[in-house]
């Protein structure tokens, strides 16, 4: 009976990314996903909360309102998340840090206002990897030598003896894999967990989930921006060495 009950349930449930729209573009076939429109709204939603942060900071007073006190935290902790993690080269990435921690968090906990997360979406976790990966490259080929870099593949042997090289290559190249497929996996497994928890108790379903939102939705998505932010300042900090 149970088994029956989950079957009939299941079939409502549907955490896919669905077409909306679809053009030509230079005779190809274009779609307008879910994803997009989600990403949209949340992108907006940001930079109306931006416009009005700076508005409120350049005409802040000496004694904060509500809003400028908020604003004035956010900036604060993100700052000294930055400082603890990569010290003296902390200032440069303040702005990327703290872009990529609003969006990711944002993004994460926009199933609580019904939309389906970006992140849920490997389109949109893979592209914030590759420019991870870009950056960390980018700062160890200008704060370190060339013999260092190459010494740095060899290890642990010498490198006169590049037997590690290749797997070293490819740990690098997992790394925005990975950084990606991490975020991606975690959100689209509370999508999918509270798609089903709908799908199968329907009309039940109607206020007790909200402590598994919490946990799914708000709880989760901090953990999982935090940790790519916290990944991505170690590398790049790796990447600088103490030449910074």
């Amino acid at each position: 009976m149970t088994y029956g009950i989950l079957l009939s349930g299941s079939s409502d449930v549907d955490v896919m990314v669905h077409g909306l729209l679809k053009y030509n573009f230079f005779g190809h076939e274009v779609w307008l996903t879910t994803t997009h429109v989600s990403l949209l709204l949340v992108v907006l939603i940001l930079c109306g909360f931006s416009i009005a942060a700076g508005r409120a900071i350049r005409k802040g007073t000496d004694v904060p309102g509500n809003f400028q006190n908020v604003v004035e935290l956010i900036v604060e902790k993100l700052c000294g998340m930055v400082d603890s993690t990569m010290s003296n080269s902390a200032p440069r990435f303040y702005n990327y840090i703290g872009t990529i921690f609003i969006f990711i968090l944002f993004s994460n906990i926009s199933g609580l206002l019904g939309l389906r997360p970006p992140t849920a979406d490997y389109g949109v976790t893979f592209p914030l990897g590759v420019l991870t990966f870009i950056l960390i490259h980018f700062n160890q080929f200008k704060y370190q030598k060339p013999k260092d870099i190459w010494a740095d593949m060899c290890s642990p042997l010498p490198p006169w003896l590049p037997i590690w090289f290749p797997i070293n290559v490819i740990s690098e190249i997992a790394v925005p894999i990975s950084l990606s497929l991490r975020l991606f996996a975690n959100i689209l497994s509370g999508t999918i967990m509270m798609a089903l928890i709908y799908g199968l108790l329907g009309v039940i379903a109607t206020a007790w989930p909200a402590a598994l939102h919490v946990y799914f939705d708000l709880f989760s998505g901090a953990i999982q921006t935090y940790v790519f932010c916290m990944l991505t300042m170690t590398y790049i900090k790796n990447a600088i060495g103490d030449a910074v």
